[in-house]
């Protein structure tokens, strides 16, 4: 086992942000404009900054102005061997053998900034956002408890990854805090609607990839391509109240009670850094159609955690999950959002759907983990929940290990505020 390189910027233990990952982000540092960012342990790097300094001037970039943009979708788009090959030389700039930064203060003191010092943004302008539902486990749940338990999946779900176009305009970044939503809702036992907050306001667990190519309209991105597309992930926290949701989805699907707030991780993990994790995916059966056929390691094992912090009192751990689970994979669903002639844009965002895993500590959502409220959910501090009360902090986390090699996301943290 070859020993890892380090950096000359401390890591802490169990970081999720080692020299080997290198993600990108948007940070705001005081008195000064949004810039691209990467994250070393808990120091985070200025990238406009080294632009200034000509720490970019040996790469082949004809515009260094996108180091100086709100948002990465400029920088994505100059496409995966020139975005590697910057985060390749960020990791040569701060590997402890290379000290021409290190030995630059001024640089350095303008560059370089404690986490706790930083705002981090959303990362992207986000033009359009799929939320797919390519869970096995998840979707088996559901259907046992809204359906006949013998019929849980519908006809098309090992046909097909489902999926439907969601609301960009309410992704936000982790910090994030959500007023619970109102609409209407349907009462057991009532013969009509009332209107007010939603009683069953719960999260879901999923990741969620950007795409960092264009295609024109019309045409399609084959499976065995669809990598090349794909620059990164986050962790995807997708709100939804259970209740608007029941009496709404029927017959076009999720609405109201999904377009209210989705909160992502911040930092964007690119694919080369994810490579070493990858591992196959479950058996589909029956066999898929010739399009879907991906060939080769498509998932990524990513340890899923998510925790309830209820208002003045310690965080209780209540799921705990693997991305490895995703019947359906990336390439899969990108394959098929383009195989109708649907065009991709730089900085389109896609949604795995809730990932839950066969054990139900493992269920990526209240609605299973309560059951569907039947069942109560034990938090540390003695109190329970069946769905998310007002004051609740949920944080997910996710990271990838594999001997001494760990890649981490951070966090995804949205507090939940009472109904304005």
């Amino acid at each position: 086992m070859s020993v890892l390189k380090k950096s000359w910027i401390a890591v802490p233990e169990n970081s999720d942000f080692p020299l080997q990952n290198i993600p990108f982000g948007i940070i705001k540092v005081p008195d000064s404009d949004p810039h691209p960012a990467t994250r070393i342990g808990d120091t985070v790097i200025d990238l406009s900054v080294l632009a200034d300094f000509g720490y970019f001037d040996s790469l082949d970039i004809d515009n260094l102005s996108l180091f100086y943009t709100p948002v990465l979708n400029d920088f994505i788009a100059l496409g995966k061997q020139t975005t590697n090959a910057v985060r390749l030389h960020l990791m040569k700039l701060f590997s402890e053998e290379n000290q021409d930064l290190e030995n630059n203060l001024e640089a350095r003191s303008l560059a370089l900034y404690p986490i706790d010092k930083v705002e981090v943004l959303l990362p992207l302008n986000i033009g359009d956002y799929t939320d797919f539902y390519s869970s096995r486990e998840h979707a088996t749940n559901v259907g046992k408890m809204f359906r006949d338990p013998e019929s849980a999946l519908l006809p098309n779900w090992k046909y097909l990854p489902v999926g439907y176009h969601g609301r960009s305009s309410s992704i936000v970044a982790s910090g994030a805090e959500i007023h619970r939503p109102k609409g209407q809702l349907m009462p057991n036992g009532a013969d009509q609607p009332i209107f007010g907050p939603s009683r069953l306001l719960d999260f879901e667990l999923e990741m969620a990839f950007v795409t960092g190519k264009e295609t024109k309209l019309g045409t399609s991105v084959p499976v065995e391509q669809a990598e090349d597309y794909i620059f990164g992930m986050v962790i995807f926290n997708d709100l939804s109240a259970r209740d608007i949701q029941k009496w709404e989805y029927v017959p076009l699907g999720p609405f109201l009670a999904k377009n209210f707030g989705s909160v992502i991780s911040p930092w964007i993990v690119t694919m080369e850094a994810l490579e070493p994790f990858r591992t196959q995916g479950p058996i589909q059966e029956p066999d898929v159609l010739p399009y879907l056929i991906a060939s080769g390691k498509r998932n990524f094992d990513v340890h899923l955690e998510v925790s309830i912090q209820p208002e003045n009192s310690s965080e209780s751990v209540i799921c705990r999950s693997n991305f490895k689970y995703m019947y359906w994979n990336m390439s899969q669903q990108l394959a098929h959002q383009t195989v109708n002639g649907c065009n991709i844009r730089v900085g389109d965002m896609y949604a795995s759907g809730t990932i839950s895993g066969p054990e139900p500590n493992s269920f990526g959502s209240m609605l299973e983990l309560s059951w569907g409220g039947k069942n109560l959910i034990q938090l540390s501090d003695g109190d329970t929940r069946t769905f998310l009360k007002d004051g609740d902090t949920v944080i997910m986390r996710g990271y990838c290990q594999k001997d001494d090699l760990r890649i981490g996301f951070g966090e995804s943290v949205t507090k939940i505020l009472p109904a304005l």
